[in-house]
């Protein structure tokens, strides 16, 4: 449903079943890979590596498999890419109600991301609703005034492959919670701006249960994430390359 269709689509799969893959065998039509790996517990930051390894673009926009985008996503990172910059954008959290109501004709006929339609069928009223609406003069001007730091959102951000390479990639030691943000604050210690798109390249994100969510493993990531920041790191020890430079000191640092 893309404005403009991207050149790859790469399906970073975490471990699914049989049943996903004999969906994406009938999408002959779209220019796809399926990068798979066995189930073994959260491994989002390994299957990404894989993902981004069997890229061939020179820009990666990334999203996630409990999102929908808007029809101009894919437009809206390209025309805003630039050398020495990485794109932040934004999502609308849909509550459970409003997500199990959500149809594939919805997303077709654009009521998706309607929201007085979203309003009528469960979605409360707030301020993340101005991401909805439909003015790039509006959406601009927002993106100048939120006061939301333009971080790395794994479900919605973008980035040349040269600089996911030249940071090597995710830390394959982080599990859920603050995997996607340590991504972007390497970027940023390298040198890299990041660009605000929250009200401009826009998606839903689904709500869905995570059983993975686990307490202990968040601490351990918020660890590793204040040794990237205040030792300025670029490069992880456990990305695209297993780096042993650098390694003993991550471990050192995170007990």
């Amino acid at each position: 449903m893309q404005s403009r269709q991207a050149d790859e689509i790469i399906i970073a799969d975490d471990g699914s079943t049989k049943e996903t893959a004999d969906l994406l065998s009938t999408f002959t039509a779209l220019p796809l890979k399926h990068i798979w790996h066995e189930d073994k517990g959260f491994r989002k930051t390994l299957i990404l590596n894989k993902a981004i390894m069997a890229s061939s673009a020179d820009y990666l926009i990334f999203t996630d498999g409990d999102c929908v985008a808007r029809t101009d996503m894919v437009e809206k990172h390209l025309s805003a890419a630039q050398p020495g910059v990485f794109i932040s954008s934004g999502y609308q959290r849909l509550p459970m109600p409003v997500s199990l109501l959500l149809k594939e004709e919805d997303i077709k006929s654009g009521l998706a991301f309607d929201y007085k339609w979203l309003r009528k069928n469960g979605l409360p009223a707030g301020k993340s609703l101005l991401k909805l609406q439909k003015s790039p003069f509006i959406a601009n001007l927002l993106n100048c005034l939120t006061p939301t730091k333009a971080s790395w959102n794994g479900c919605n951000s973008s980035c040349f492959r040269a600089d996911a390479i030249r940071v090597n990639g995710f830390n394959e030691k982080m599990a859920y919670g603050g995997e996607d943000r340590e991504f972007g604050e390497r970027l940023i210690n390298m040198g890299l701006k990041s660009k605000q798109l929250r009200y401009s390249a826009i998606c839903l994100h689904l709500d869905h249960k995570r059983p993975y969510k686990n307490s202990e493993i968040i601490m351990k990531n918020r660890a590793l994430r204040a040794i990237v920041r205040k030792h300025h790191l670029v490069k992880t020890p456990f990305g695209l390359e297993k780096l042993q430079e650098g390694a003993e000191y991550y471990e050192q640092k995170n007990q």
